[in-house]
């Protein structure tokens, strides 16, 4: 039977979705099938944007209308009837999972001691013990709430919960004062008698999106790039001023609000928003439902103003109230709201603690997902620094705002400061920590330069040439790790492998003993993790070249936690074919067997009796790696990518990679079609393998 933890608050705005996601994520690293359920939904109208939020997480394979409970229809007709109704429901559900989150009722209206005492009778008639959020703000949100407030509140809540039997788990206060949170936490933990965590406010959490006051509005989007709609809005302006008494109360991230008629305005917000000297902001509304004349049309049109501009028939006054009335919600279209929501349980909650409490053991099986977090977590442990060339592309700055708010890595990104920086802040994404510099920076030009002659003097490089050279992003990033700027380069999301590769293979070089750079995809399979080289690089190796491959393959399964058995691959197994191919593969296991006596490794071998134990037992029943590889080296390039892609599409298996190897330092490529999530995991690659460049040199 599945374990599994009712999330409920004991009044409305605790922000807990956020604490759900932090819990579902955390249990994700752990288990491989996870379960979400709402036991009573907020609209039978709209669907559950809670819901929603919790099901996009790739640990969750279910469908929306299995994991919802009743409404609060049925619930107001008849409790009984609803709480049957729900547990039926939730067995369901908790039959196909290892875990199940529950998230309990929202308080459609002013909280009260009523709903939280059903949603405690629902916990109790789950089973499922009680994560108690109580929320860090005053009812009408003006202040924080004192550490003795929150004590009361506890005391006040967990009566109800023991009242009905249900059994509490832990408690956090969410949206808490940040200079009180270490007080408040103890306060609360005296009164409860179990683990309570405090979890400051972020006022960009509950932010609204400039889609969603576009909607709050009833308002048509009139201009600008939609991809800026999903921004937050950090506050209000009302620009019923004049011109030069609006502008120097521009905020960041805010919405300015100005009457259509006031044309002079909105050119100013425009203006000052495309300029280097005043804030950015998240969008424009023209409210009071006039046509804007078609010269002013003509030049908006030609300044060519990615800010988004909505448009309203709503006097000021109604616009701003709604405005303000304008909650923020977390959901999957803000994945800085979601990093930010992660971030901050990461930080404030004692992970292992809550897994203990909800006695959550780890199974035997790697899920992709678990992968992925442990490749975070490692990379977390020595925190890095690495060079992003391609700051102009927006998956880039998504990925440096996903790296840098986890703690993934320290971050370079190349490109104009004020294009780069604007460009994220349109895109709602907060890099304010990365570093950013231009390849065109004098001083590092000039270094770099005479660095990149040096190095290629044999080959008649000068410094005039090389000064433009190295102006060439790539080769600007890998100067930058070849000299220790960096410990380490991600690119190739606007760019070819070979464009990418090519400056580090002429002077960062492969490690002693290395012949040949290689690489290898990490193949996520459902239940395991397997290395798969080479399938980027080298299009047809030689039998040495070969052998490279798999001792460098080896040592990279080896450093990502995964014990090394190479199975050295070709179209005949044993002894039982002849031909070209599989000689090389002979004679490159044999050099293998020389080079790392200690090194589980066999070949050749058909895939199969590598990877199935019964055709090992028939093909090759004394091979120690038949039937048990976790490392695969394919002939050549042609067998390994078609072999790669052929189980990533048939299978399901998250491929993630080319990681390149054999390198003195990490350079890594990505897919042209790489996602967001793809270059997070790269920039962690990358970073732990920065991580064993340092324990190398000691």
């Amino acid at each position: 039977m599945a374990s599994s933890v009712y999330i409920t608050s004991a009044e409305g705005h605790s922000g807990k979705s956020s604490i759900a996601l932090g819990v579902l994520d955390t249990l994700s690293h752990e288990l491989p099938r996870i379960g979400v359920f709402r036991p009573v939904a907020r609209s039978t109208v709209e669907r559950d944007y809670v819901l929603d939020l919790l099901l996009a997480h790739d640990s969750v394979n279910l469908n929306y209308d299995e994991c919802v409970g009743v409404s609060y229809e049925e619930v107001h007709a008849d409790p009984d009837a609803a709480l049957s109704r729900i547990v039926e429901r939730f067995k369901a559900v908790e039959h196909k999972c290892d875990v199940v989150v529950i998230v309990g009722s929202d308080y459609t209206d002013v909280g009260s001691p009523t709903e939280l005492g059903y949603n405690a009778r629902v916990a109790a008639n789950l089973g499922a013990p009680v994560l108690l959020v109580l929320t860090g703000r005053s009812v009408d949100e003006s202040r924080a709430r004192t550490a003795d407030e929150m004590r009361q509140i506890a005391e006040l809540s967990i009566p109800e919960l023991t009242a009905a039997h249900a059994s509490l788990l832990a408690v956090i206060a969410n949206r808490a004062d940040a200079d009180s949170l270490a007080t408040i936490a103890k306060a609360i933990a005296d009164v409860a008698g179990v683990p309570a965590w405090a979890i400051p406010e972020d006022p960009f959490l509950v932010a609204p999106t400039v889609e969603a006051i576009m909607a709050a509005l009833g308002g048509s989007f009139y201009t600008g790039d939609p991809a800026l709609l999903v921004r937050e809005a950090l506050g209000v302006v009302i620009a019923a001023m004049s011109m030069e008494n609006v502008l120097p109360r521009l905020i960041e991230g805010s919405v300015v609000v100005i009457p259509g008629d006031r044309t002079e305005m909105l050119l100013a917000a425009l203006t000052a928003h495309a300029s280097d000297t005043f804030p950015s902001l998240a969008g424009v509304v023209l409210n009071g439902g006039f046509e804007l004349s078609p010269t002013m049309k003509r030049l908006i049109d030609g300044l060519d103003a990615s800010l988004p501009i909505i448009t309203t028939g709503l006097g000021t006054y109604a616009t701003a109230q709604r405005i303000a009335q304008t909650r923020g919600q977390l959901s999957t279209t803000s994945q800085r709201k979601v990093d930010t929501a992660l971030a901050l349980f990461e930080k404030h909650v004692d992970e292992s603690v809550l897994l203990n409490s909800l006695s959550v053991g780890r199974p035997t099986a790697v899920t992709p997902l678990m992968f992925e977090y442990g490749l975070i977590e490692r990379a977390r442990s020595v925190r890095k620094h690495i060079v992003l060339p391609e700051g102009t592309d927006d998956r880039i700055l998504q990925a440096a705002g996903t790296v840098l708010s986890r703690g993934i890595a320290n971050v370079t990104i190349l490109g104009d400061e004020a294009d780069v920086r604007a460009r994220a802040a349109g895109l709602g994404v907060d890099i304010a920590a990365a570093s950013v510099v231009s390849p065109f920076d004098p001083q590092l030009r000039a270094r770099f330069a005479e660095e990149y002659a040096r190095l290629r003097a044999h080959r008649g490089m000068t410094v005039e040439a090389a000064t433009n050279i190295v102006t060439d992003v790539s080769y600007f990033g890998t100067m930058m790790v070849h000299l220790g700027l960096a410990d380490g380069m991600v690119s190739g999301a606007a760019h070819t492998t070979a464009h990418t590769i090519t400056p580090a293979l002429q002077f960062i070089k492969t490690k002693p003993g290395v012949s040949v750079v290689s690489s290898v995809f990490f193949m996520a399979l459902a239940d395991r993790v397997l290395v798969y080289g080479d399938c980027a690089v080298v299009p047809d190796p030689t039998a040495d070249q070969l052998a490279d491959i798999a001792i460098s393959s080896a040592e990279t399964a080896r450093q990502f936690g995964i014990e090394p058995r190479v199975a050295m691959l070709s179209y005949s197994t044993g002894a039982s074919g002849t031909g070209a191919g599989v000689e090389k593969v002979r004679t490159a296991t044999e050099i293998v067997r020389q080079r790392m006596p200690q090194l589980a490794v066999d070949g050749p071998l058909q895939y199969d009796a590598a990877a199935d134990a019964a055709v090992a037992r028939a093909k090759m029943p004394e091979s120690v790696v038949a039937g048990h590889a976790t490392v695969f080296i394919f002939p050549d390039l042609n067998t390994g990518n078609n072999t790669y892609k052929a189980v990533q599409r048939s299978s399901g298996a998250v491929a993630i990679g080319p990681i390149l190897q054999g390198l003195k330092k990490p350079v890594n490529d990505l897919s042209r079609g790489a996602l967001v999530r793809d270059i997070v995991n790269t920039i962690a690659i990358t970073a732990i393998q920065a991580q064993a460049v340092v324990v190398g040199t000691k």
